[in-house]
């Protein structure tokens, strides 16, 4: 058993090169072994790409040695046709005879479906190994098919007196309180993420990019609300640089292609209604980012998975105090003069 843990998490290690590039597909590695030894390994670059089976079974020089190997992989094969073909016809079509796999997947289209059709074909199969690290690899994608709805990371920085944002913003927009290299962590994260969710507020407070300009990475989805209409159309979050999925309760047009309208009761249960249509445009997960009001919507409606939040070294007296969270802290990490801190809402 401990050494399928070895090559397990060696899928694990090689699945993490997808973070941000696969939506809506699942984060997938595989190796495949040969006496003790391994002779082919990938991973799943892109959505309708090829998976990661695909790319370890691609990259084996000799292919005679499958019939005589173990192919491990940190998900369940696939066993539909999708963009692209079964991953566990690959596997059949090849006689690989041994299967480790990390996780079962949750999506309905899966969901055992592989591992029948290996376990019918004849294969030694062996389910569950390093599960939990499989599952916490794919959190994004097991709540989107567990929960219908996107997995929900709130985040914001604070002062060292409990402020997000000051009283008044005379000159600089927007005020900074972490330093240069949170900054720098948050566009990471925002590579990272489908999506990224403000307020109408922050973009008439900020006129933010929501971008990744301090990392490289794809530019997430753009989620704002503007219950009235109010934000101006030249704002940055209108531009061509990204989708942008615009909500408020009023009938709007969609003046170009990277623009999507939806309307939503704002009298109703708001992050009930934003999540079930961010699950309808089939997103898995979400960076709030907005101001006080927005974050404590979620905080209050327990719609959130995980916190990240940022103390940084300054205090400002006075302003818009910070989001209320009863939560235990996860992790803490120290970024020079900031902390760092990490919540997870478990069921």
């Amino acid at each position: 058993m401990k050494i399928h843990e070895k090559y397990i998490k060696r899928c694990i290690e090689l699945a993490k090169n997808g973070l941000g590039t696969t939506y809506p597909n699942p984060l997938v590695g595989s190796v495949i072994v040969y006496e003790n030894k391994i002779i082919g390994e990938g991973w799943h670059k892109k959505s309708g790409e090829p998976h990661a089976e695909v790319n370890a079974v691609n990259s084996v020089k000799d292919k005679s040695l499958l019939s005589k190997s173990t192919i491990y992989v940190s998900l369940e094969p696939c066993s539909h046709f999708g963009k692209t073909p079964p991953c566990c016809d690959l596997i059949i079509a090849n006689n690989i005879p041994n299967v480790v796999i990390g996780t079962v997947d949750p999506n309905e289209k899966v969901a055992g479906k592989g591992i029948k059709k290996l376990i019918e074909a004849g294969k030694n199969v062996t389910i569950g190994i390093l599960e939990d690290e499989c599952n916490e690899l794919n959190k994004r994608f097991f709540t989107f098919h567990q929960k219908q709805r996107p997995f929900i990371i709130l985040k914001w920085a604070e002062t060292l007196d409990g402020f997000i944002s000051p009283k008044e913003k005379v000159e600089q927009k927007p005020v900074w309180i972490t330093n240069q290299y949170s900054r720098q962590l948050v566009h990471k994260w925002r590579s990272e993420e489908h999506a990224i969710l403000v307020g109408t507020q922050t973009v008439m407070d900020d006129n933010p990019s929501l971008n990744v300009r301090d990392w490289k990475g794809n530019n997430p989805i753009r989620i704002v609300l503007d219950r009235k209409n109010r934000i101006p159309k030249e704002s940055s979050i209108f531009n061509n640089e990204a989708t942008t999925l615009l909500i408020s309760d009023e009938n709007q047009i969609a003046e170009n292609s990277n623009l999507i309208v939806e309307r939503i009761d704002f009298d109703g249960n708001i992050a009930e209604e934003i999540t079930t249509i961010l699950f309808k445009h089939n997103i898995q997960s979400v960076i709030i980012e907005g101001g006080r009001q927005m974050l404590q919507i979620f905080i209050d409606a327990n719609s959130w998975d995980e916190a990240r939040i940022f103390k940084g070294g300054i205090s400002f007296g006075n302003g818009t105090k910070a989001p209320v969270l009863n939560s235990i802290v996860r992790e803490r990490f120290t970024i020079l003069n900031d902390e760092l801190l990490i919540f997870s809402n478990h069921d």
